[in-house]
Order: structure tokens, then sequence, then C-alpha cells
């Protein structure tokens, strides 16, 4: 059974008491070994921390021009409870949890914090089973994967208008300024004024689209102008 589970994270780990411990609850490893210290608990602490560096370092090489505030919104929403998650019941993780029986009769196996938990200390488990190597290529191949969902869902406009409220007495408008393309396929274009000045265009399938598009350019560009 675990089998499956390796071959969804792409790692074989040779010591599998390692692997049955990040699967094992607190609520487990009290019932069955009378000892909390062999739950996933501590596995996940040290996981929590390689997945932050493996996200960071490939943000860090992926996007060279983005600044670090834009770098860490992105991958604070990368690692977020929710795309772990998501990630957890992709893979069915939920079946592989080893559970007491309060916290299986309370719906544990489809938990949100335990599964984002377990999938951080299956992450340290590999590290301290095969190394860096073995943990970087879980998070790349299962993490990592999501970014480009996140990219598309990254509030612009809301990162923006933080930026520009730093000094007072900034106006902001976004601009309409073309559309092509027939009814059922359209592509709008927008641009961004500061103060009057445009800092911004871009191109999208609806206007909203448009105007993310033009708050990223934006972003850019005053990033670069300090």
């Amino acid at each position: 059974m675990l089998t499956k589970l390796e071959q969804a994270l792409g790692y074989v780990y040779q010591d599998k008491t390692l692997l049955r411990t990040a699967l094992s609850h607190t609520s487990y490893a009290n019932e069955v070994h009378k000892d909390a210290l062999r739950s996933y608990e501590r596995l996940e602490f040290l996981g929590d921390a390689i997945l932050g560096f493996a996200t960071a370092e490939y943000l860090y090489h992926t996007f060279p021009t983005k600044q670090e505030g834009e770098l860490t919104k992105i991958r604070a929403e990368l690692v977020c409870e929710k795309n772990l998650a998501e990630i957890a019941h992709q893979i069915h993780l939920g079946d592989y949890l080893l559970l007491g029986n309060g916290e299986e009769q309370g719906g544990g196996r489809n938990r949100a914090s335990i599964l984002c938990d377990v999938i951080e200390a299956l992450i340290a488990a590999a590290f301290i089973d095969g190394g860096t190597v073995a943990a970087q290529g879980i998070v790349t191949r299962l993490v990592i994967p999501n970014l480009t969902k996140v990219l598309n869902t990254h509030d612009f406009k809301t990162e923006l208008q933080e930026i520009v409220q730093r000094k007072r007495d900034q106006a902001l408008t976004y601009e309409l300024i073309g559309e092509q393309g027939p009814d059922h396929c359209k592509q709008f274009s927008v641009r961004v004024l500061l103060n009057g000045a445009e800092v911004g265009r871009g191109v999208g399938t609806s206007k909203k689209r448009a105007e993310q598009a033009a708050a990223e350019q934006a972003i850019q560009k005053l990033s670069k102008s300090g």
C-alpha cells in the first residue's frame, strides 16, 4: 500500500519507519505506542522549514526581476494550507494516515490542517532519509506545479494599491484603451495611471485580466524606479 504513496511522491524511502512516523497522527502515537514523539509533529516542524527553503530557492532563480516582497507573497500562497491540502487529496494521502480512534471518527483523514502537516512531514522524512535532493524532488514534483495557478490568481491590483498608498495623495486609475476580436474571443487592452501618468499596460481576455496584467507591469516599473 505504501508503494503507491511512494510512487505518487516520486521517492522510495529506505527507512520505512521514517515514512510511518510521517504518517502517524499524535492520537495514533499515543494510543498505539504511548509515545507522542512517534507522531509526525517533529518531522512537520523540520519539513515546514525545508519546504520554505526549497520554494524560496526555486522562486529566486525562476523570477530574477521580482522583488523580495512579491516573492514572499508568491511563496506564502504556494505553500499555504489550502494548496498543500489540495495536493494531499490529489495523491489520496488521507488513505495512508495512521489515526487514533477519536481522530478517525472525527474525520481526520480529510482535515486540511492534518493533510498539510503530513505533506511537510513527508518532505522532512525524505530529507533525513535521502538528503536535500530527495526532499527538493518531492517539492518540485508536487508543490511547484501549482505555481501557474498561484500566479494566475495573484492579486496584482491589490498589491499595486498597497504600494501606492505608502505615499499620500496618490490617485490610481484604470482606463480601457482598446478591444479586439469577435465577441466570443475578445482581447481587452487597459492602461493604469498614477496621478494621471501611465505606469503600465496590460492585455487580457477580460477587462479584469487586462487590469491585473497592467497592474503587474506597473509594479515592475515602480520597483525599478525605486
